[in-house]
């Protein structure tokens, strides 16, 4: 029964993870909106100063992109919640109730890892190349944060309950 607790507990961190991010890209939305600019546009890269495609300057499609963010970064969160609930009612059922219960955590970690890993790691980091700079390295780094605990978590709650 503690192991159900400690998934619980740990969803619930998932889930406020998620929702700070998201909380505090709103409350500072226009800083966030200026380091989405200076990232998707490629300012002061040195190391590799050319790219094979292209770099995005559109104040429009800059804040839709963030927007999309943000909007995944809180989803993540509140799916993340539900699942947390999901599990809390189900701590005192089956071995097969609970595993059925962390349904809504793989979809809220899945989505956490589509911003942190996908959005910031592969097209941030490798096609934006935002690690070239201090601002966008120390996004980079801690998006490898976020993906690792995501990932770890989420491992830790898959694991079966019997």
């Amino acid at each position: 029964m503690a192991l159900r607790y400690i998934k619980i507990i740990l969803v619930m961190f998932l889930a406020l993870l998620c929702l700070l991010y998201g909380a505090q890209n709103l409350a500072n939305f226009a800083e966030a909106q200026w380091f989405m600019a200076t990232v998707l546009s490629m300012q002061d890269h040195v190391a590799y100063p050319h790219t094979f495609a292209f770099s995005i300057e559109n104040p429009v499609l800059v804040s839709s992109l963030l927007i999309l963010v943000i909007a995944l970064e809180l989803a993540a969160g509140v799916l993340l919640a539900k699942a947390a609930v999901d599990l809390f009612l189900a701590r005192k059922e089956s071995a097969t109730a609970f595993n059925h219960a962390k349904y809504f955590t793989y979809i809220g970690a899945g989505i956490g890892l589509i911003v942190w890993f996908g959005m910031f790691t592969v097209l941030g980091g490798a096609f934006f190349q935002m690690w070239q700079t201090e601002l966008g390295g120390g996004a980079l780094a801690g998006s490898f944060q976020y993906v690792g605990s995501i990932a770890l978590v989420t491992l830790f709650i898959s694991l079966p309950d019997n």
